[in-house]
């Protein structure tokens, strides 16, 4: 009797329980096809689910370990809407035209998140005014003004990485804290990085962000200051292989320049070293240009009309770059600076610190 009753309570509670779940309604006007939730994992696009619209109207449904970001896109779409999954039930509203401005709703986590968002929004507004005003001035002829505007446009930019680097030491715990370290990692060398890893909480460390940035420092490690340069060869315009090695054994120090045609900064940039090249060649520093372009006319004139007459190397394979792969390079411009004999020396100097840096080496 007593066995009967441990039973009868054991399958009443299994019965009573309930795993939880996600529910996730899509409500996009204009909406048709397919619906597809994808993650981004090491640098790829993985669809994890879809689901067919109805009038506008679709449903997922799952389960998470752990809430986590995922992003929403409607067909062949390119734009996509991060939001912050769940066991609940979540509702996205808005219009086909306009996805990242749809509103998600019923996930304590994505609210958090929108907190945060919303503050980046408000500056990323002030700094877009000083932006604009800097480009009427400078169209006017007013440099110093366009120049002080530029710059206060620059101070509101930059604000935006140190409110989410200040977010992220704050709330160590939170599940918007890995998201917001992918989005201002880009300039942080490996020892950087991996404090900020090690400053978050365990239970984060499932998380497919999490382990994407972990990869990244030990690939950063690898190409860091005091590490010989990973050599890799790659065809020049001419489609003739050129080797890495062959080019900084021949130069005191050389500049890896990692660069695109479709590159804004990039472009704006490129004076800075063509000045500096100019200024040092005839000592011994040389440059060499790694291209993350796809399109090789478009390449071609850019080298040509920046006037970058140093080697040049791409497999024109866009942001798939294998060079910039091995140096783990994901935003551009990038560089590295190597001696003779292959040795790291430097990275990422921009503007004035690179004349500097060279003129200090090659007194």
């Amino acid at each position: 009797m007593k066995n009967f009753l441990l039973i009868a309570l054991l399958f009443g509670f299994f019965a009573c329980s309930k795993t939880p779940s996600y529910q996730v309604e899509v409500k996009i006007s204009g909406a048709e096809g397919k619906a597809y939730l994808t993650q981004r994992i090491k640098g790829d696009w993985i669809k994890l689910d879809s689901a067919d619209f109805v009038n506008g109207t679709c449903m997922f449904k799952g389960t998470v370990k752990n809430p986590d970001v995922y992003y929403l896109n409607v067909g062949a779409r390119k734009e996509k809407l991060p939001f912050f999954i769940e066991n609940a039930a979540i509702s996205i509203v808005g219009k086909i035209d306009s996805l990242t401005a749809a509103k998600v709703a019923g996930s304590a986590v994505h609210a958090e998140f929108q907190s945060v968002q919303e503050k980046i929004d408000n500056l990323d507004a002030q700094g877009m005014v000083s932006f604009e005003q800097s480009k009427a001035a400078e169209k006017a002829g007013e440099k110093v003004k366009a120049d002080s505007l530029m710059a206060l446009a620059e101070s509101v930019f930059s604000s935006i990485d140190d409110l989410q680097k200040d977010y992220i030491k704050a709330n160590p715990a939170s599940f918007v804290s890995p998201y917001l370290l992918s989005r201002v990692h880009y300039d942080m060398e490996s020892d950087v990085l991996d404090e900020f890893l090690s400053s978050l909480d365990t239970k984060l460390d499932s998380m497919p962000i999490v382990l994407t940035l972990r990869d990244r420092v030990m690939k950063l490690k690898s190409v860091a200051i005091g590490q010989i340069a990973p050599d890799f060869t790659m065809n020049d315009l001419a489609g003739n292989s050129v080797k890495l090695s062959d080019i900084y054994s021949v130069n005191e120090y050389t500049l890896i320049d990692f660069w695109a045609s479709w590159c804004g900064p990039c472009r704006r940039e490129n004076p800075n070293v063509v000045a500096t090249y100019n200024k040092f060649k005839d000592k011994g520093f040389g440059v060499f240009g790694v291209s993350l372009d796809s399109d090789k006319a478009k390449w071609e004139k850019a080298i040509a009309d920046d006037q970058l007459v140093w080697p040049h190397v791409s497999d024109l394979k866009y942001w798939k770059n294998e060079a910039a792969a091995l140096y783990s390079v994901n935003s551009i411009p990038a560089n590295v600076l190597v001696d003779k004999t292959g040795k790291i020396i430097g990275r990422n100097l921009r503007e004035e610190k690179l004349p500097e840096t060279i003129g200090g080496l090659l007194k």
